[in-house]
């Protein structure tokens, strides 16, 4: 918990505790999107050319970046099964750091709080 003059009311100590909890809760997560995909390919008389096409896939794709690199990684649909726990423990972790900066963005309400103006103005540190 952050020290200074601003402290967090109740309710955002609650929320943080919450937050707090739920991270604690997260397992291992894997970085990156997971998307399933179905593809044309080069073949002019393939039938994923024919009207209506038949595409081939699906395939599933993992997509993250390494190295300010993407990387992109087709895992078979038994594979995708054994990591999808990771998968969805990321989004969890990303959207408990989502509430986490909205609840830091929100500036608490603090009554004896003045403007920066107002306090310069009166010589205020």
């Amino acid at each position: 918990m952050p020290t200074g003059r601003i402290s967090p009311s109740d309710d955002d100590r609650r929320k943080l505790a919450a937050i707090a909890a739920a991270l604690g809760e997260i397992g291992l997560s894997l970085p990156g999107s997971v998307a399933v995909r179905s593809y044309r390919c080069g073949k002019a008389r393939c039938a994923c050319h024919a009207d209506p096409p038949r595409l081939h896939g699906p395939y599933v794709q993992w997509t993250r970046r390494i190295d300010s690199k993407t990387v992109h990684t087709n895992l078979t649909p038994e594979c995708y099964e054994d990591y999808k726990v990771f998968f969805d423990n990321a989004a969890r972790l990303r959207a408990l750091v989502d509430e986490l900066e909205e609840l830091s963005v929100d500036p608490p309400e603090t009554p004896q709080r003045r403007p920066l103006a107002e306090g310069l103005a009166a010589g205020a540190p």
